[in-house]
């Protein structure tokens, strides 16, 4: 041993590695100038990627809510950085999050929690969606796998993974603001691309086709950091839906006004979006609450603004000033031309599908249907709607049996929000529920429930509402 500079003892044998590392920086330094930036980023990314696993192994619960906000997340990245696939991004974080919980040393995960009705209508869709590869209509199944993804894998992943690891009181609390802070940041970042404008990165996504659907009449449709307009339109009104409700619940008055701002932020949010289809997330969130509100008064005063509402919207001309509620206005026309070109479209596929029970398969209409299905006539069709495309790819006798699972879902939860005696806990599962269920119901004119993040908030949802009654507490003796 010698002592150096600093008085430190040093080890002679550390000549030895001079040779190694020299040359490992001289084969990176040839990689990083052969491959350019992209190799640079993922070797600095190495010791990230290495610690994330290393926490995620250790708490899994925290690769859930890592995923929560990673797919609010994913599509602005994918505008901005191009080459990495983060769509897959989300199956790898399920999958992490899985294996997590299946080798944690601690054994403390209790899987007879997953024997419940909720968990086993996830798998049932999903051996539906199996089964479909043997489809008479014979769809690639390259469509299949990519389709199945948003159809049904992410809900049978994360529906059993949230009853493991999200499973606490203050994890109801923690995802409520999750999905509030980052729905609002989605709204300012939809007024920046409204006010200052699109970056680089976007014009270049606009350029790329999607200018078609996002610049109407020389007005933008935002779309924020989301997928498109339609998905950040009917997440907006979702979450609208979700901070009203809060803000008139039995919280502090710091909170009651941080859901007011919030609600008012991703109400304007849904209004630049140019979504019209979105204002029934409103509509029929709106309507689910009253119901649940167990108050017949507020029903009918809920239901008569509501109806006044609709009645300005369609009869009258307030705000045509305002570009923005032109085009809600025109989800109301009968005759407008998107919706007669959609009914049309339907019409084809009534004919089309009469002699397919079982539809044409998964992945053979849409974006994946227009890739990996080409020859098909199917795939010319635009679905334009969940509902629609539910339909043409498993049949009347699939589409029967998944908005069955989804009347069944909404019943029970609306059982027991109705059953529960704390009533903060059953405000904030009532704003919870009338926020999935306007989704559900705007799914009707867009595909907005299969993508991410109305998909992962939904299924969030269900999973705290099932949990919720142990969470319950008895009102004290006296209490009103």
């Amino acid at each position: 041993m010698q002592e150096n500079l600093f008085y430190t003892s040093v080890n002679k044998d550390y000549k030895k590695w001079l040779l190694p590392a020299l040359l490992l920086a001289v084969f990176f330094g040839w990689l990083i100038a052969g491959k350019g930036m992209t190799i640079s980023l993922m070797l600095v990314a190495i010791p990230f990627a290495a610690g994330f696993l290393t926490i995620v192994f250790y708490y899994p619960r925290f690769g859930y809510i890592f995923l929560i906000a990673y797919c609010f997340l994913v599509p602005g990245l994918g505008r901005h950085i191009e080459g990495p696939q983060f769509g897959l991004g989300q199956d790898g974080l399920l999958l992490l999050t899985w294996l997590g919980v299946i080798f944690h040393r601690s054994g403390k995960f209790r899987y007879r929690h997953l024997n419940n009705d909720l968990v086993w209508l996830s798998v049932v869709w999903f051996i539906i969606t199996v089964l479909e590869i043997g489809n008479p209509e014979r769809p690639s199944i390259l469509g299949w796998f990519y389709e199945m993804r948003s159809a049904t894998l992410y809900w049978v992943l994360s529906v059993p993974l949230g009853f493991l690891v999200f499973n606490k009181k203050k994890d109801l609390d923690l995802f409520i603001y999750i999905i509030i802070i980052l729905s609002v940041i989605g709204s300012f970042w939809g007024m920046k691309q409204l006010y200052i404008g699109l970056d680089a990165s976007e014009n270049r996504w606009m350029e790329s086709g999607a200018k078609k659907t996002h610049l109407l009449f020389g007005k933008l449709r935002v779309f924020s950091y989301y997928t498109e307009a339609a998905q950040f339109g009917a997440s907006q009104a979702m979450l609208a839906v979700i901070c009203g409700i809060l803000a008139f619940g039995p919280h502090t008055k710091a909170k009651r006004i941080f859901f007011a701002i919030a609600a008012l932020l991703t109400f304007y949010g849904m209004l630049i979006s140019g979504t019209r289809g979105a204002m029934f997330a409103l509509v029929g969130g709106g309507f689910v609450f009253l119901v649940l509100s167990k108050q017949i008064k507020i029903l009918l005063i809920g239901t008569l603004f509501g109806l006044g509402f609709l009645g300005i919207l369609k009869y009258t001309t307030i705000g045509n000033t305002n570009a923005q509620i032109v085009r809600l206005r025109t989800s109301l026309d009968p005759n407008d031309p998107s919706l007669m070109t959609r009914l049309n479209n339907q019409k084809v596929l009534q004919s089309y599908l009469a002699d397919k029970p079982f539809g044409t398969g998964v992945g053979t209409l849409g974006m994946w249907g227009v890739k990996y299905n080409p020859g098909k006539f199917i795939s010319t069709i635009p679905p334009d709607s969940l509902y629609v495309k539910i339909w043409a790819m498993y049949g009347i006798v699939g589409f029967i049996i998944w908005f069955g699972i989804m009347l069944y879902i909404l019943g029970k939860s609306a059982g027991i929000i109705w059953n529960t005696r704390d009533k903060a806990l059953r405000n904030k599962l009532s704003a919870l529920c009338a926020g999935s269920a306007g989704i559900l119901l705007c799914s009707y004119g867009n595909e907005v429930m299969n993508q991410m993040p109305s998909s992962i908030i939904v299924y969030t949802t269900w999973v705290l509402i099932w949990l919720s009654p142990r969470w319950d507490e008895k009102p004290l003796a006296g209490a009103k």
